[in-house]
C-alpha cells in the first residue's frame, strides 16, 4: 500500500454528478480531458473531499457535507478566498483554481484546487511508513514552528484583516459556541454544561490579532513523504482573523497525550512517543513568540469545548439520517471525552497529567 494519502471509491449517498461537473469544468476552461474519474478522500468529518482526475492531472473538489446547514463552518467561496488571500505570502497550501458558487452543479457550492501529494497522519500511521520517536519530535516541533508562522502573517497590506473582526472575538467564540452546542445537542453530559458556565465567568480580558487557522492538528497537514516535514495546510473553512491564543487552545484539544481517553486517541497521534506533550507545546509557542499564555487554562477549556460541539454537530446531522457514515455513530463518546478533559482541567487547573 502506497504511503501517500489515498482516494477511495465514493461513499453510497454522497456521489457527484459527473456529466454536470464535467460540463462545469470545461465551460470554465479548466484543463481537463473529456473523461474525468471521481473518488474520495476517506478522512474528515466536515466537509466532503473528492479526488477529481483527468489523464495525467489531479484535482481535489470539496464541498459541504449532506444536510448541512451550518453557514459558517461550510462556506465553500469564504475558504476559496482564504486560500487566495494566503498565496501570495504563504507557500504551504494547495493553490486555489476555481469557485462554483451555483448549487445547480453539484447541490451545493463547491471549489476545486491543486492537489498536493504526500502524507496525512489520521488516526494510525500509514502501512510502509516508519516514524520513530525522533521523527514525532521533530514533526510536533516543526507543527508549532509553522502555527507560529501563520499567527505571525501580516494582516493591512495582505487585506487578511477583511477576513474576521478581531474586536470582541472571544466573547463572541464563546457564546456562538455554548449557542451552537445546546442546538445541536442529543444528550444530557454534564461536563459540557459545566464547560459552558466556567468560561463564561473566565474570559480573559486582553486580547490581541491575528490570522488563525481555527482547526489546525496532524490531519489537515501534508508531509513529505521521505522528511516528513510539511508541505501544505489543508481545511481553512474556519480561518479567520482574531486571538491567536483561542487558536492555540484548538490545537491543544486536538493535542492528545497518552492517557487522555482512547475517543481521543483515536483520532490524533500526537499521543505516541517522541511528540512534545500539551505543556510543552505551549512552551515551544510562548518560547517562539516571546510571549506569555497566563490564561492557557481558559484557551484550553475553550479549545476541548470546541472540539466536543464539532462532534456533536456532526453526530446530531447523523441522528436525523442525512448521513449514513457509520463512523459518525462513535461521536458522541469524543463528546464525551472533550468535556471530560475541559472539565479535568478546570478541576485540577492544569491543561495535562489528569489521569
Amino acid at each position: 500500500m502506497s504511503k501517500i494519502d489515498s482516494a477511495i471509491e465514493v461513499r453510497k449517498g454522497e456521489e457527484l454528478d459527473k456529466a454536470r461537473l464535467s460540463a462545469f469544468l470545461k465551460d470554465q476552461n479548466v484543463q481537463i480531458q473529456d473523461e474525468i474519474s471521481i473518488k474520495q478522500f476517506p478522512g474528515g468529518f466536515s466537509n466532503l473531499t473528492y479526488l477529481i482526475t483527468s489523464g495525467e492531472k489531479e484535482f481535489v473538489l470539496r464541498k459541504p457535507p449532506f444536510g448541512a446547514n451550518i453557514k459558517s463552518a461550510h462556506d465553500m467561496g469564504r475558504e476559496y478566498r482564504v486560500l487566495s488571500s494566503l498565496a501570495p505570502m504563504y507557500s504551504k497550501i494547495p493553490t486555489p483554481i476555481i469557485y462554483c458558487e451555483d448549487d445547480t452543479v453539484l447541490g451545493a457550492p463547491f471549489y476545486l484546487m491543486e492537489r498536493v501529494k504526500g502524507i496525512i497522519l489520521r488516526n494510525r500511521i500509514p502501512k510502509g511508513l516508519d516514524i520513530t520517536p525522533d521523527d514525532f519530535k521533530k514533526l510536533s516541533n516543526e507543527t508549532i514552528e509553522n502555527l507560529v508562522e501563520l499567527h505571525s502573517l501580516e494582516l493591512e497590506k495582505s487585506n487578511l484583516i477583511s477576513l474576521g473582526k478581531p474586536e470582541g472575538y472571544v466573547g463572541r467564540q464563546v457564546e456562538g459556541w455554548i449557542k451552537r452546542y445546546f442546538k445541536a445537542e442529543t444528550d444530557d453530559i454534564s461536563s459540557m454544561n459545566t464547560a459552558s458556565e466556567w468560561m463564561r465567568s473566565n474570559m480573559p480580558f486582553k486580547e490581541t490579532s491575528a490570522f488563525i487557522h481555527n482547526d489546525y492538528k496532524y490531519d489537515n497537514l501534508v508531509l513529505d513523504a521521505d522528511s516528513l516535514s510539511i508541505k501544505a495546510v489543508l481545511d481553512w473553512e474556519m480561518s479567520t482573523v482574531g486571538d491567536p491564543l483561542m487558536d492555540l487552545g484548538t490545537t491543544l484539544a486536538y493535542w492528545v497525550e497518552e492517557k487522555d481517553h482512547p475517543a481521543l486517541q483515536s483520532y490524533n497521534l500526537t499521543w505516541v512517543e517522541g511528540n512534545l506533550t500539551r505543556q510543552e507545546v505551549v512552551e515551544k509557542y510562548t518560547d517562539l513568540r516571546n510571549t506569555s499564555v497566563d490564561d492557557v487554562l481558559f484557551y484550553y477549556v475553550f479549545g476541548c469545548f470546541k472540539l466536543g460541539v464539532i462532534a456533536q454537530q456532526i453526530y446530531a446531522r447523523y441522528k436525523q439520517g442525512f448521513t449514513k457514515d457509520e463512523r459518525f455513530a462513535m461521536l458522541i463518546h469524543l463528546v464525551k471525552a472533550c468535556g471530560k478533559n475541559a472539565e479535568n482541567a478546570i478541576k485540577y487547573n492544569r491543561i495535562n497529567n489528569f489521569y
